[in-house]
């Protein structure tokens, strides 16, 4: 068991968005993608990840990084990966589709994120609570309506809180450490 270190001090709730909130993460192909990379995190000790959940258009992730690593180069290191991996997949199988992705920026041939994801600082266990509450329930809001109850969508942390599954094998229990 780890010893708690200042976990409250760089928790952080992290949402990143398709370009233009195009559905490129409907298929799980991509969605993979994403949980590959959480997992990288996870095993290279960059970071913890205490829930996700990964949407048709954007995902959300609870999580904290390890030093000697910043918050930011977490969730750029996991933004590049993906949409690398999303290039070489559409180039491959669907090069029609990543036309829709070519940027107009100097900097990059394609985009695939919105510039500026959202991240939040998280300093109470409560507001960690209520984070991994929306994050678990976001399938199953109206609008989305992917799953009937959070512990059936497979792209998500939910089965981990509340089945005690785990899926994934790299997602922490907040409340042990926070």
């Amino acid at each position: 068991m780890r010893t708690p270190i200042r976990y409250l001090e760089r928790l952080y709730f992290f949402t990143a968005t398709i370009l233009n909130w195009h559905h490129l993460l409907e298929e799980s192909k991509f969605k993979q993608l994403i949980v590959d990379s959480l997992e990288w995190m996870v095993k290279h000790e960059r970071a913890y990840v205490y829930g996700f959940v990964i949407m048709p258009n954007h995902f959300h992730v609870l999580w904290d990084f390890r030093e000697p690593f910043t918050q930011e180069q977490i969730e750029d290191a996991v933004l590049k990966f993906t949409a690398h991996q999303f290039k070489n997949h559409l180039r491959q199988f669907d090069p029609q589709l990543l036309e829709r992705y070519r940027s107009t920026q100097a900097d990059r041939e394609f985009q695939f994120w919105e510039r500026r994801p959202y991240a939040a600082e998280i300093y109470t266990r409560e507001v960690a609570e209520q984070k991994l509450d929306y994050i678990h329930e976001n399938p199953c809001q109206e609008r989305w309506r992917l799953a009937s109850s959070p512990e059936k969508y497979l792209f998500s942390s939910a089965r981990f809180y509340l089945l005690n599954v785990d899926d994934f094998g790299f997602i922490t229990h907040y409340a042990e450490y926070i």
